[in-house]
């Protein structure tokens, strides 16, 4: 198998890459990596005036920040291109005519409006609506006298009887009556070939064996078999995933906040810890564990093994997930890729010594589930001024909480430079002298020198502020309360 497995992915260009996408694209890049075979990116952007170039830049610019290179492609080209639909015209043009010519299709000219008044009445009448057929044994006067009156013909392909069965690797056998399906439209009257008729053409030429898609498209699998069979290329072997659906079980779209790819990267996502969580929606790896590294994904890996059922997206997970990625990556590689998270706050780091910098992100890793996460306690390490939030103005006005922070203001003056020993002895001896331990000894030592109930751990903080700074923070602090409590 190894030598022939071609998987493509294909997306339209006609909005941004969001969860669902993605999923398939990584399912598509596992199968291939894990069987040795060839990942196909191609673009379907017939939809004139939907589709852009911005939106293929983005598509292709979200993949390759996942680490979802292909092997052929627009940018790369390959044996069977191009890979642009709208670069392939002509050939579905030649199939189209080749259907006509072999008596599979014939030309329809019912106008939209009379299809659309003929679907309303069998809806009207509780009957499932589908074209009947009347344009497919036209006369010729009717034929001249339709043209005659400016109408240009689309193309149908004729279905024809009996029963399409699709062997489906996650679903299972399905069968589909093709009574019910009807002849359809392969070739528009505007002269735009159709989804079903493009798609397949290019699966062919472009040796696709294995089609791994979400479920959405099961209904148009009958269509495409038949279409295969009529044109005299071997069928595919087809894989439909679950649908994604959110924590209300309806599908994932644009109403379902933050599901594009790049708003994972604008929040600082990881790209392999989305990898990692994409490949926990609907596939099982066949164990306990939820923190696979890619290698072991990719070993991993059967199309067997997704299910039938609909997978949640779980924001919180894929967050926690996050966090745990950035717990275990490499200090100097996170330092890097917080930079522009920090800037963003506003902060200048240019002159900042790099190993403070790298001290700095140390010390506040292990509560960031984003990188995006890291505003919220850059302010720590920078400036005197501090902003006291509001549970950290009520930890002020208990009873003691300012002793505290003036006793720890004096262990603080009788040093000379703060390190991490130094603040690990001075906590006992005030908790030894003032009779006070855990939240009513630490919190105000927190709130007083960052203005928060939660953060890194003050042992980390004290020697990355240093003395000048903690002393000032403190003053200022207390200063505040005498003015305001």
């Amino acid at each position: 198998m190894s030598d022939k497995v071609r998987v493509r992915f294909a997306p339209s260009p006609t909005g941004y890459l969001h969860i669902g996408n993605a999923r398939t694209a990584f399912f598509n890049w596992l199968y291939a990596r894990k069987n040795g075979g060839k990942f196909i990116l191609r673009i379907e952007d017939t939809d004139r005036e939907r589709s852009s170039a911005e939106f293929e830049r983005v598509i292709l610019d979200d993949m390759r920040w996942m680490g979802l290179e292909w092997d052929e492609g627009p940018d790369c080209g390959g044996e069977f291109g191009p890979y642009r639909q709208s670069e392939r015209l002509n050939i579905y043009k030649e199939y189209a005519f080749q259907l006509l010519e072999n008596g599979r299709a014939y030309n329809c000219y019912c106008t939209p409006d009379e299809l659309e008044k003929r679907r309303n009445e069998l809806l009207t009448k509780g009957i499932a609506p589908k074209y009947d057929g009347r344009c497919r044994n036209l006369s010729e006067k009717d034929r001249v006298r339709y043209e005659e009156e400016g109408r240009r013909p689309a193309i149908r392909f004729i279905v024809g009887d009996g029963t399409v069965e699709v062997d489906d690797i996650v679903k299972g056998k399905v069968f589909f009556n093709c009574s019910t399906i009807g002849d359809f439209i392969i070739f528009r009257s505007d002269g735009v070939a159709v989804y079903n008729l493009v798609v397949v053409i290019d699966d062919a030429l472009m040796k696709i064996s294995h089609i791994i898609r979400g479920e959405d498209h099961l209904p148009n699998t009958p269509r495409q078999i038949l279409l295969s069979r009529a044109l005299g290329f071997s069928v595919p072997k087809f894989a439909h995933l679950s649908t994604i659906v959110g924590y209300d079980r309806m599908q994932l779209s644009k109403r379902h906040h933050g599901i594009s790819i790049g708003h994972f990267r604008k929040e600082g996502f990881l790209p392999d810890a989305l990898l990692n969580y994409l490949s926990l929606i609907g596939w099982s790896p066949g164990g306990e564990e939820e923190i696979i590294p890619l290698e072991d994904i990719i070993e991993r890996f059967s199309l067997e093994r997704a299910s039938k059922g609909a997978a949640i997206f779980e924001p919180d997970k894929l967050r926690w997930i996050n966090g745990v990625y950035i717990r275990n990556m490499d200090l100097e590689k996170l330092a890097d890729a917080l930079i522009p998270f920090i800037k963003k706050e506003g902060v200048d780091i240019e002159g900042v010594d790099r190993r403070w910098m790298e001290r700095m992100v140390d010390a506040v890793r292990d509560n960031l589930e984003t990188l995006e996460n890291v505003s919220e306690y850059i302010g720590i390490f920078f400036g005197v001024d501090i902003n006291i939030c509001k549970k950290g103005m009520d930890v002020l006005k208990d009873n003691g909480a300012v002793d505290v922070i003036k006793a720890v203001r004096d262990e603080i003056r009788e040093v000379d430079s703060i390190t991490q020993d130094i603040y690990i002895k001075m906590v006992p001896s005030i908790k030894k002298r003032m009779k006070i331990g855990g939240k009513r000894l630490f919190m105000p030592i927190r709130v007083a020198i960052t203005g928060k109930t939660k953060g890194p751990e003050l042992e980390r903080l004290f020697p990355l502020l240093g003395k000048d700074l903690l002393l000032k923070r403190i003053d200022k602090v207390l200063d505040h309360v005498s003015k305001n409590l």
